[in-house]
């Protein structure tokens, strides 16, 4: 069966269906980033920069808790 076979045949699954299909996705892509789980140097560049901005400016973010908390309010009625 090919791609596009697949791809037209997922809408007539039915829900308990296209679980069991995102879980083999899920594993199968799993196993490939165990399999190439090494970061690209641009990879790394970015956490080091995203680590040492965190590291000169730990107060400039705001608490998860607190986003969290702006976003429950917004989507109280």
């Amino acid at each position: 069966m090919s791609k596009t076979e697949i791809l037209a045949e997922l809408p007539r699954l039915q829900l308990g269906e296209l679980a069991e299909v995102q879980a083999k996705l899920d594993e199968l892509v799993g196993e490939a980033w165990l399999d190439n789980g090494e970061l690209s140097t641009a990879d790394k560049a970015a956490l080091d920069a995203a680590l040492a901005e965190y590291q000169a400016h730990p107060d400039a973010g705001t608490p998860w808790r607190e986003v969290l908390a702006r976003l429950q309010a917004k989507l109280r009625p």
